[in-house]
């Protein structure tokens, strides 16, 4: 379990090395700006995220962990979610799946959505996506799409940024 955990721990830290790509809210001029029937969202701020092991295969390398997380910033909520692990033969390698829902509102829009991790780590180096599910969103987020990133500074904290679409007005 120990080994599951650094990898989870080994993953996001790497994950604060991943370039954050241009934001199409930058694009289109503001947050949230509608565009041709699609309003794109961009959401940023921090969280902090409780990670408990569930169960461990003793000896298989594998490991089952739950996550909750608070998430502050633009996106004022609270999720739960469920980590799979598998850690590889060297150090410094294995992989992470996890499902996550997220309830509360982004930019002021209420509602819940569900996320998708996948983490892969080969002798350190580190490939990481979070996906909102397709079609996962509910009440003011129905139809939200994108992708999160994230970054963790030095002393630990852990920050966000989402880019996605919504259905326009």
């Amino acid at each position: 379990m120990r080994n599951a955990l650094l990898l989870a721990g080994a993953i996001v830290v790497l994950s604060s090395m991943v370039a954050a790509r241009p934001t199409r809210a930058a694009d289109a001029g503001t947050k949230g700006a509608a565009m041709k029937g699609v309003a794109w969202v961009n959401a940023e701020g921090s969280f902090e995220v409780k990670i408990a092991p569930v169960a461990d295969d003793t000896g298989t390398g594998m490991g089952r962990m739950s996550i909750q997380k608070t998430w502050h910033g633009d996106i004022e909520a609270t999720s739960r979610g469920e980590m799979l692990t598998a850690m590889g033969a060297g150090k410094g390698s294995g992989a992470y799946v996890a499902v996550e829902r997220v309830t509360g509102s982004v930019n002021r829009r209420k509602g819940s959505f569900s996320l998708v991790h996948r983490g892969v780590m080969e002798r350190g180096t580190q490939e990481l996506s979070i996906t909102v599910v397709p079609d996962s969103g509910t009440e003011e987020l129905r139809g939200l799409a994108g992708t999160v990133k994230i970054r963790i500074d030095p002393d630990g904290k852990h920050f966000y940024t989402l880019d996605g679409t919504l259905p326009g007005n």
